[in-house]
């Protein structure tokens, strides 16, 4: 079973903490998509990716989607248990990732889910519709939607707020998990998918990044204490939503 982490340039290095080595930053429990424990950055150690699966084909997606995108601009609503984010989306960098994100939100894919992976000033992980399961913990950071979308790796930096795929090793094995900054993570630039970022809710965000955790079974101190449920993913017109209070 592979988990998703984000792995960087140096994701090969054991993982200490997400300040004792940015460079070594995050490996996606499934790279921070795939099975998360590895989002490759963040002093996280480095996992193996999910189990292959077949490569999402161009012209899979929904047509009533694709042509929502070009009529009008979208926003995602993220309701959490700690409070709502807005995301915005960049599909000016990448439109396959966007597209994918959004057809995964309208089917509900991952309501009910939770974020499973905090690492303070670094970022949260979430995505993984295993993490439904409330009495199988072991598998959390492994799930995804079946399917890998290719990468479309772009000069959009890693900063706070920024919201961007996971992975394992593999460039081209994001599916559905995701990992949001909590601050400025360099080593993660052209080498994780950036494909929108909150423009309401940072301290919501905030919040989130400050849950308590404790060690993982892959024995990173980055597994919430409490759960940090996503109770919701909506995909709602952007001047329906009032941004700029946080």
């Amino acid at each position: 079973m592979k988990r998703i982490f984000f792995c960087s340039l140096l994701c090969a290095l054991s993982l200490t903490t997400v300040h004792a080595q940015e460079a070594a930053k995050i490996a996606t429990h499934a790279s921070p998509d795939s099975s998360t424990s590895g989002l490759a950055t963040p002093s996280v150690r480095t996992v193996p990716a999910v189990s292959p699966t077949p490569k999402l084909e161009e012209g899979s997606k929904p047509d009533e989607a694709r042509n929502m995108d070009k009529e009008q601009k979208e926003v995602a609503v993220l309701k959490t248990s700690d409070g709502e984010m807005v995301v915005e989306f960049w599909p000016e960098v990448a439109p396959k990732t966007v597209e994918n994100f959004k057809k995964l939100a309208r089917e509900g894919f991952y309501d009910g889910t939770a974020f499973h992976r905090i690492i303070k000033g670094f970022m949260i992980q979430g995505g993984d519709p295993n993490t439904k399961n409330l009495s199988d913990e072991s598998r959390y950071g492994t799930g995804g939607p079946g399917y890998s979308i290719p990468a479309e790796f772009n000069e959009r930096p890693h900063v706070r707020g920024v919201i961007s795929m996971a992975r394992s090793q593999d460039p081209n094995s994001a599916g559905s998990q995701f990992f949001i900054c909590l601050g400025t993570a360099k080593s993660l630039d052209r080498q994780y998918t950036a494909f929108g970022h909150v423009i309401k809710g940072l301290d919501v965000l905030d919040k989130i990044g400050n849950t308590a955790v404790t060690g993982s079974a892959m024995g990173e101190r980055s597994k919430p204490t409490t759960r940090v449920a996503l109770e919701s993913v909506k995909i709602v017109p952007a001047d329906s939503v009032k941004t700029g209070e946080k």
